[in-house]
């Protein structure tokens, strides 16, 4: 069962550029230590109050009153079990979800269930795409389909929470939950609910026909798989001291930050339920699950203009929050389960590629009535693999030899293998209801679904039952499992050669105030290295002429820039370093590759630039360019501009 290729040398840890970046002082009072610890579960908890939700909640409520209160409790009690046992994993392992699953299983099993994620994820920010679409549609009044396109530039807002750091990212989250909170709250008191109706709706029942089915709609709308990958990397984020007591006040800590943001998105999902019962069941309208016939029908059941207002800016806020949080659990299953590691932006445009795609379609094939299935389709297919996160995990923190004395006790276990059976159990009844609708209204063409979805389905089942025994297994005959260091790199220290000093510094100019950290470095590093070490000063003429006619411009700019770098050359001889240089023209980063490549120095010289962010995105790196492209060391200094 264990991985038969363990993975070779160092690796970064997941969320690298996050990673230990908050630090938890040990002596702050327990409040300030809580609020050092407070985020992690803030990001997760947008998950359990996304668009996918919103239909669910809304369906529950207008056709059952306040009855189904309970199956919300129910689920927000698995969800703060499972992401509790999330958070265990990431602190005391040091691995995210992902990272552990591929040392506990083979290439093979590892593989499938990075692809299974990986369409959770698409799914989830499917439903993510429409609701954020449908909430511009209903605030503005644009066309659904230009919402969808919108929607895909919310990169760049990722991009610049992203470039502020962990801390930036979890205050903007909490800024959008609070949003949608107050905006659901206004809404909750503008309906005049029956209080003592809400209490009873505590108490389990299914009344009527279609309970059960709607029941299991929340159970798949509410708790996420990708939220445990997401909890067990983001917990990484604050510098755990890795001690006995470090590790437990990290666990405890976490605890109660899942308990009071999973405690929230609750708030949130019965706020609509509640929403729904007080207005449209109470005014005979059992029917209403698309959110633009709930938006549609407030302002004349209430009498009140800002109700259909605060139900779109909440609907636009839950989408945007819940996007955030998808593309950081997709860097983390990818870089986790198969090692590849895509700039963020990269990352997000294929996650939004993938949910974007489908959501035109079936707006331009079948028109904006379309969606309310097409969101349906995307919960159930995350009821599908939420079980292939769920198991895995509960394997793993129950299990010695991978958590040592932190492994939960047999009451713990016993509680999350009854989560366990019960999300399995009823989610494969609602598959197998959906798979059951596509063949009695396929008619004829049923033969399709048999020869593609009921093998696929089956496939998943056996694959399951891998994933459910096989540890067991395994953990019974006590066989080892792999060590730890195979995911974060050798423990032990590497064979250190020294190399020889470098003699030749190639110092990349630009004329501006960043060309005294580089010329300082190089000339620091050429008079360490001695007699005959010289620096090759190279610059880029990178006007629009110099971009067309290369060499052969010799402008006013050029003649101007071949000057500076006589002087540059004539004030490093006066400093005792022997000094050449050369010009390149065009493209700074493809003519800096070609001057290196073409004089070989032992190392190169760049300054920073000092762009961020969007400021990357737009103008490229040129540093990042260079690095994968000479066969030489390049130092990057920090410099003023």
């Amino acid at each position: 069962m264990a991985n038969d290729n363990p993975l070779p040398g160092a690796r970064p840890p997941s969320l690298g550029e996050v990673h230990g970046s908050v630090a938890v002082p040990r002596q702050l009072s327990f409040w300030r230590r809580l609020f050092a610890f407070s985020g992690p579960a803030y990001l997760v908890s947008v998950g359990y109050m996304d668009p996918g939700n919103w239909a669910t909640d809304i369906a529950a409520g207008s056709k059952f009153g306040y009855a189904l209160i309970w199956v919300l409790a129910m689920s927000n009690l698995m969800a703060i079990l499972l992401q509790s046992l999330s958070a265990r994993l990431g602190i005391v392992t040091g691995m995210d979800l992902a990272q552990a699953c591929r040392a506990m299983f083979d290439r093979r099993v590892s593989r499938l269930l990075w692809g299974l994620a990986e369409v959770a994820i698409a799914a989830c920010d499917l439903a993510e795409v429409l609701g954020s679409a449908i909430g511009l549609q209903l605030l503005f009044g644009l066309p659904l389909l230009v919402g969808v396109v919108i929607t895909a530039f919310d990169t760049l807002l990722l991009l610049v929470l992203q470039s502020r750091g962990v801390r930036m990212m979890e205050a903007f989250i909490v800024v959008l939950i609070t949003t949608i909170g107050g905006c659901l709250a206004l809404e909750v008191v503008l309906s005049k609910p029956a209080w003592g109706s809400i209490a009873g709706g505590f108490a389990p029942s299914l009344p009527g026909a279609g309970a059960l089915y709607v029941a299991i709609g929340i159970l798949g709308a509410t708790v996420m798989p990708h939220n445990l990958y997401l909890h067990s990397a983001l917990v990484q984020s604050r510098r755990i001291t890795q001690t006995p007591a470090g590790i437990r006040s990290g666990v405890k800590f976490n605890i109660i930050d899942s308990l009071v943001a999973l405690n929230g998105a609750f708030f949130v999902n019965a706020a609509l339920l509640v929403m729904a019962a007080a207005t449209f069941f109470r005014a005979g309208l059992h029917d209403v699950a698309e959110i633009q016939d709930a938006h549609r029908l407030l302002q004349p059941i209430l009498g009140a203009t800002v109700a259909p207002i605060a139900f779109a800016v909440a609907l636009i806020a839950s989408g945007q929050s819940s996007t955030i949080t998808g593309t950081l659990a997709g860097q983390i299953v990818m870089e986790g389960f198969v090692q590849i590691r895509l700039r963020p932006v990269v990352r997000r445009l294929l996650t939004r590629t993938l949910a974007i795609i489908p959501a035109v379609l079936t707006i331009v094939w079948y028109g904006e009535r379309g969606t309310g299935n097409l969101l349906v389709l995307s919960q159930v297919v995350l009821s599908l693999q939420l079980s292939f996160a769920v198991i895995p995990l509960i394997h793993l923190v129950s299990d010695r030899r991978w958590m040592g004395q932190y492994a939960i006790k047999p009451l713990l276990q016993g509680l999350a293998w009854l989560t366990a059976g019960t999300i399995a159990v009823l989610n494969l009844k609602l598959s197998y209801d959906a798979i059951a609708a596509w063949m009695a209204g396929a008619g004829g063409h049923a033969w399709l679904l048999w020869v593609t979805v009921v093998p696929a389905a089956a496939g998943l089942v056996a694959l399951l039952g891998y994933v459910t025994v096989v540890p067991w297994r395994e953990r019974r005959r006590g066989a080892p499992t792999p060590a730890i260091a195979s995911v974060h790199g050798p423990t032990a220290m590497p064979a250190v050669t020294p190399g020889p000093a470098a003699r030749r510094i190639a110092a990349a100019v630009d004329f501006s105030a960043a060309d005294t950290a580089v010329l300082s470095h190089a000339v620091t590093l050429a008079r360490s290295a001695g007699r005959g070490a010289s620096v090759l000063l190279l610059h880029v003429v990178e006007s629009g002429g110099a971009r067309i006619m290369g060499e052969e411009m010799h402008d006013s700019e050029a003649r101007a820039d071949q000057q500076r770098l006589e002087l540059y050359r004539n004030e490093l001889a006066e400093l005792g370093v022997d000094a050449t240089y050369d010009l390149g023209f065009g493209d700074p980063a493809d003519q800096l590759i070609a001057l290196i490549q073409s004089h070989k120095p032992d190392l190169a010289v760049l300054g920073s630039h000092g762009h961020r962010a969007v400021g990357d995105f737009v103008h490229g790196t040129t540093v990042e360019r260079l690095r994968h492209h000479v066969r030489v060391p390049v130092l990057v200094v920090p410099t003023a501009g």
